[in-house]
């Protein structure tokens, strides 16, 4: 994503409406875009789920996409069975399933509980995968896709949702006028699709959030000992950050609408729990945004790990990836495993990032240790050394984005 020479960056979300039978609209769908002239979503992940709804609630303001119509986010199984965290409160806006999730019991618990807070579930019933079915009596929603060319299986899917009396049927991907007068004669209650109205991308513009002051106040969010007072003067130091805690506390994200006199108020509104929340979508929605090396703990992980492994003998390049690699599976909360399944490492790399024995395990481990609390004097020297690389290697680059 571009960011100019201000540090001010654009912002895009989709936004597609859903019809009544009368053609009036009654919710939006938002959707993930990378640019104002997209038409379609570049990436469909838990990336593009954080981009969304850190933009509708933190860079828009919600009203300004759906006025006061309902509106629903996709989202991925990780939001799902609780990997990521859903802050957005449940008054105003949906959780829609993408039709790829594989339904098994930990997603089906997962909106079992979604449901039980108070959050209105969209599934997606288009086709006969195993389990779609255990998900309908948590829905209140149901959308099955038109396009399909077996009519003998969206028959099927509209018979199955009907068994549950409380989910209303949405029909999706209506290309045409032909479309939707199917879809009306089939008894569907909503309608979605190019036929009626092609998705709108909303654009806005925030400044670029210091990466840096945003995991701070994360990491000590984290530990649990961080003051509200604490907070709000890392927030101060930040005004894109700054920015999108205000936007938060009178958006539907917060549940609450007040008037505020500075940051500490809105900090003190929003509230330790779902600023913890919120700056974890954060760092995930801008992790590929700008430059990562601004990670300033996980490079000097990976610094101490390269100077220690040259010092035993060991390739250092190979190690200081070792050292990036952990540092951000855990930045993001992510099991080494599932960080690095499409990662095309050598067998010894992966070794050291999952934490099977090994030489480069031992150094990951051995300077992981010494960050959490300095264990081995003889890093000492080696952590002074990585602050200071670290910080003359970033402050070009924080130059160049001022």
């Amino acid at each position: 994503m571009t960011v100019d020479a201000r540090g001010i960056r654009p912002v895009h979300v989709g936004r597609q409406a859903i019809y009544d039978r009368e053609g009036v609209v009654v919710a939006y769908e938002l959707l993930f875009r990378d640019a104002a002239e997209a038409v379609s979503a570049a990436d469909r992940g838990s990336y593009a789920t954080s981009q969304v709804i850190v933009a509708a609630f933190a860079d828009f303001h919600v009203d300004e996409l759906v006025d006061n119509r309902a509106c629903f986010v996709n989202v991925t199984r990780e939001f799902l069975v609780g990997e990521l965290p859903v802050p957005f409160d449940p008054a105003r806006v949906g959780v829609e399933l993408l039709a790829d999730v594989v339904v098994d019991n930990d997603v089906v618990a997962g909106v079992q509980a979604l449901a039980e807070q108070g959050y209105t579930i969209a599934v997606d019933q288009s086709g006969t995968e195993r389990g779609q079915e255990s998900l309908l009596p948590y829905a209140s929603y149901a959308k099955i896709d038109m396009l399909v060319d077996d009519r003998d299986q969206t028959q099927r899917a509209i018979e199955r949702c009907r068994r549950y009396p409380h989910v209303q049927l949405i029909a999706e991907r209506l290309e045409t006028a032909a479309d939707v007068e199917a879809a009306m004669s089939l008894g569907f209650q909503l309608f979605q699709g190019h036929g009626l109205g092609r998705p709108h991308v909303e654009r806005t513009t925030t400044v670029n959030p210091v990466r840096m002051h945003r995991i701070r106040l994360l990491v000590e969010l984290n530990s649990g000992e961080v003051s509200l007072d604490r907070a709000a003067a890392i927030i101060q130091h930040d005004p894109g950050l700054a920015m999108r805690v205000l936007r938060l506390v009178n958006s539907a994200a917060s549940g609450v609408r007040r008037t505020i006199a500075s940051i500490a108020d809105a900090v003190t509104m929003v509230g330790t729990r779902k600023l913890q929340q919120w700056l974890t979508l954060m760092l995930l929605a801008d992790l590929a945004d700008g430059d990562e090396a601004a990670l300033e703990d996980t490079i000097i992980r990976a610094r101490m790990c390269q100077t220690l492994a040259e010092r035993r003998g060991v390739s250092g390049d190979t190690a200081f990836t070792a050292g990036l690699l952990t540092g951000v599976g855990e930045l993001l909360g992510q099991s080494t495993d599932r960080l690095t399944t499409h990662l095309p490492l050598a067998v010894d790399l992966s070794d050291a990032v999952t934490g099977r024995p090994g030489p480069l395990t031992d150094i990951v481990r051995t300077v992981r240790d010494y960050q959490q609390g300095p264990t081995d004097s003889d890093l000492g020297t080696d952590m002074l050394e990585a602050i200071s690389w670290t910080t003359s290697t970033l402050r070009p680059m924080a130059g160049a984005a001022a």
